[in-house]
């Protein structure tokens, strides 16, 4: 395989930190020609130093001089601000273009990367969300692949290596169900954010370790994987799997299932995504039937987790619908974090922003920037009503 260039949009993230370890595990194959964070200067100046890319983004321009003085002596372009990151996407030395930033601010630098001609290994599933029906159409258009990096996504689109040419009956998505499986609501309107934030499998970000707790990140999932497979909303299943093994399933036209399994562990979706066609020779940790005897199985709670239903609704929906769920939520995990709301709380305003906030049936790039600026602004005006 030829070395591939690689930007790493959040590099100082949890899938950001993981991207760094694949790419060091394998000089002669990744090249890293771009890091950005949004405001983790230190860790950002440390895997500068190491990887030597060509250029640093730091959003935070409050701490732009920090970072210029660190990397400036060692031949490493610094620039500060979110407008960067867009423009850096575009450069002629990147191949691929790792998009691991939160939410909706992986948007604008996706656009970008696509319409420069540029792969996409996509980790912010917030971008599909948002804007699926546009991002999908201009990798189309531009002839882009776009990898999925998510395991569940990374799942369906392995077991589709070698099937392109056979339609899908359905996809089942697996869905761990967070720290509070099984609860009731009771139980919910009580828990703290210390206790969301303790997930049984995975070890992730605050924002969508909260969403794994609420379902919404299972709902995101399933908004990004119809416009990653082409696929209806009734081609879309949900199951609760505990022991996150079995990390999603297709299911073909004749009845048979594929599944992909394996451990939980990110930096392998990522070196798929990275590495792609070739499998890369890692030292993982291996998975081991017998320390797993029993795989079970369960529906989710759609009326205790109201977030899945709410993301089936606004998937059903259409238009600007995913966009409004998604800022929504990103404005009310936020104010959970902060201790200004409860848990329950979080469905409850997104529920009022899906209500609200106008809807587009055929919404453009401008629309979706609208969108999200009126949602956000609904939520805080509900949290303030709350507090």
């Amino acid at each position: 395989m030829q070395k591939r260039h690689i930007a790493i949009l959040g590099s100082t993230g949890s899938i950001g930190t993981q991207a760094v370890e694949v790419v060091k595990a394998y000089p002669d194959q990744f090249q890293v020609e771009v890091l950005t964070t949004n405001n983790n200067a230190d860790l950002l100046i440390q895997q500068a130093v190491e990887l030597k890319p060509n250029v640093v983004v730091i959003c935070n321009e409050d701490r732009y001089d920090q970072v210029f003085s660190a990397l400036d002596p060692l031949g490493i372009k610094v620039y500060a601000g979110s407008a960067a990151i867009a423009s850096v996407v575009q450069m002629d030395t990147v191949d691929m273009v790792l998009t691991a930033m939160v939410g909706y601010s992986g948007l604008l630098p996706t656009i970008k990367a696509i319409e420069a001609g540029k792969s996409i290994a996509l980790a912010n599933k917030e971008t599909l969300v948002v804007a699926g029906e546009l991002i999908t159409r201009l990798a189309a258009q531009k002839s882009i692949n776009i990898y999925p990096v998510d395991s569940e996504h990374s799942a369906i689109f392995q077991c589709l290596v070698g099937e392109f040419h056979n339609p899908i009956e359905k996809i089942i998505l697996t869905a761990s169900g967070g720290p509070f499986r099984g609860k009731s609501k009771d139980f919910l309107s009580t828990v703290t954010k210390a206790q969301a934030l303790k997930h049984p499998n995975w070890t992730m970000g605050a924002k969508i370790t909260i969403d794994s707790a609420t379902l919404m990140n299972k709902g995101l999932e399933v908004i990004e994987a119809k416009w990653l497979f082409n696929l209806t909303p009734a081609q879309i299943d949900v199951v609760v799997h505990p022991q996150s093994i079995i990390h999603s399933l297709v299911q073909f036209e004749d009845g048979s299932l594929k599944a992909q399994m394996g451990l939980p562990d990110m930096r392998l979706p990522i070196q798929f995504a990275l590495g792609y066609p070739n499998r890369l020779k890692s030292d993982f940790p291996r998975f081991n039937f017998m320390d797993y005897p029993s795989l079970t199985f369960e529906q989710p709670d759609l009326d205790t987790f109201r977030n899945l239903q709410l993301a089936f609704d606004a998937l059903d929906r259409g238009g600007n619908a995913p966009c409004i769920i998604n800022a929504a939520n990103e404005v009310a995990v936020e104010a959970f974090l902060q201790d200004q709301i409860g848990f329950l709380e979080i469905s409850e305003i997104i529920e009022s922003c899906l209500a609200k906030s106008t809807f587009v049936q055929a919404p453009n790039y401008d629309d979706y920037v609208k969108t999200d600026e009126e949602t956000r602004r609904l939520a805080r005006e509900r949290i303030k009503s709350l507090v």
